[in-house]
C-alpha cells in the first residue's frame, strides 16, 4: 500500500476560547464527508490574526481535552502550544509534512476563514502542504470568491469536486462541503458569561462545567 493511499488527516487550528459545538459538529461532518483518518485539534498559542486569547493555553487546552475524550477519530495535538512565536499555521503544516511523508493532510477550514487566507503568513506555501476543505454555508459558491483576486486564482487551479481525490495526493487540492450551519462563536459565549448568562446548549457540559469551577470569561 502506498502512502498516499492512506487515509488522510484532518488539521483544525483555532484558539478555542473556549471549545464549542460550532467546533465540534463541522468536524465530526467533514471527518465523515472526506474519510479522513482523524481530526487534529491544534490549538493556538500565539494567534496571529487576533488578539490574546481570554483563557490560557493550558486552560484551552484542558477544554479541548475534556470536549474530545472518548470521541473516536478526534485529537489534540499540543505542537504549537511547544512552539515560540506565533503560530503560523504554514509552520505547522511543514512540521506535520515532516512526519507524515506523503500521507495526505486537509486543513479544515471555516469559510469566513478560507476567505481570508491571502492575509496569512506564507499564505501561498499552504496548498503544496496540505488539501484544503472549506466548510461553507450551504448555497454558497465560488462566485463569492469574485473580486478577491488571489483566492479566484488559488480556486481555478486547486479546486476538485470529488472529494476521493484528497486520498490520492499529498496536498494540492480544494473542496468545499456543505456542513449543518450552526451560528455559535467564542465570543458570543464569552460575552453571555460575562454578562452573567448561560451558555447551556452551545458547548459540551463538560466544558461549560470547567468554565464555571475555573471562573473563566467572569471578569
Amino acid at each position: 500500500m502506498s502512502a498516499v493511499s492512506l487515509a488522510p488527516i484532518g488539521i483544525f487550528g483555532g484558539t478555542f476560547d473556549p471549545i464549542h459545538f460550532g467546533h465540534l459538529r463541522p468536524a465530526l461532518e467533514l471527518r465523515e464527508h472526506l474519510a479522513l483518518s482523524e481530526v487534529r485539534f491544534i490549538p493556538a498559542s500565539v494567534p496571529p490574526h487576533r488578539g490574546e486569547p481570554s483563557a490560557s493555553p493550558l486552560q484551552r487546552l484542558a477544554m479541548l481535552r475534556l470536549a474530545l475524550q472518548g470521541v473516536e477519530g478526534m485529537s489534540v495535538d499540543e505542537r504549537e502550544l511547544l512552539r515560540q512565536g506565533p503560530s503560523y499555521m504554514a509552520d505547522t503544516l511543514r512540521s506535520l509534512r515532516h512526519e507524515a511523508g506523503e500521507r495526505p493532510l486537509v486543513l479544515l477550514l471555516g469559510l469566513d476563514a478560507f476567505l481570508g487566507l491571502a492575509s496569512w503568513h506564507e499564505w501561498h506555501s499552504i496548498i503544496g502542504l496540505a488539501h484544503i476543505a472549506v466548510a461553507r454555508r450551504p448555497g454558497w459558491d465560488s462566485t463569492g470568491l469574485q473580486g478577491n483576486a488571489a483566492l479566484e486564482q488559488l480556486w481555478r487551479e486547486h479546486a476538485c469536486d470529488d472529494v476521493s481525490q484528497l486520498h490520492h495526493s499529498p496536498a494540492g487540492r480544494i473542496v468545499m462541503v456543505d456542513v449543518t450551519p450552526l451560528a455559535i462563536s467564542a465570543t458570543a459565549i464569552r460575552a453571555q458569561l460575562w454578562q452573567g448568562g448561560s451558555p447551556r446548549f452551545l458547548l459540551p457540559d463538560c466544558v461549560l462545567d470547567y468554565i464555571e469551577r475555573n471562573k473563566l470569561y467572569t471578569g
